[in-house]
């Protein structure tokens, strides 16, 4: 198991990398937002490439999902690409990260384990 340092609220099981492409149009106020992104609770790391277009994120799934970093991209006007390569991968992105959180809720159970006993006195 590596020996990492994440940040405060991620979980190494639950960490997923995603790259998402831009819109090119649109990316003159993307050092506000991911300034903005920076600070979400979950949030492991975040840059963006200028050269290819792609915010490259690194979050724990199961607190954070890629709906809210979406939605601080369109409060500062940027807009994911609309590619079909890139449409695809947002949809698994976002079906991943539900299936994470989904897991990450889940109380496991055992058919192993004995069952309870009542006990009459």
């Amino acid at each position: 198991m590596k020996n990492t340092e994440h940040r405060l609220g991620v979980s190494e099981v639950n960490l997923v990398v995603r790259h998402l492409k831009l819109d090119a149009k649109n990316v003159s106020n993307i050092n506000d937002a991911i300034t903005e992104i920076d600070k979400l609770y979950g949030l492991d790391a975040v840059s963006f490439d200028e050269q290819s277009q792609v915010l490259n994120l690194a979050y724990d799934a199961s607190r954070l999902c890629l709906d809210g970093i979406e939605d601080v991209l369109a409060k500062h006007g940027i807009e994911v690409g609309h590619d079909w390569w890139t449409h695809f991968k947002e949809g698994y992105y976002k079906f991943v990260d539900q299936n994470i959180k989904d897991n990450s809720e889940h109380e496991p159970w055992s058919c192993h384990k004995s069952p309870p006993r009542n006990r009459r006195k």
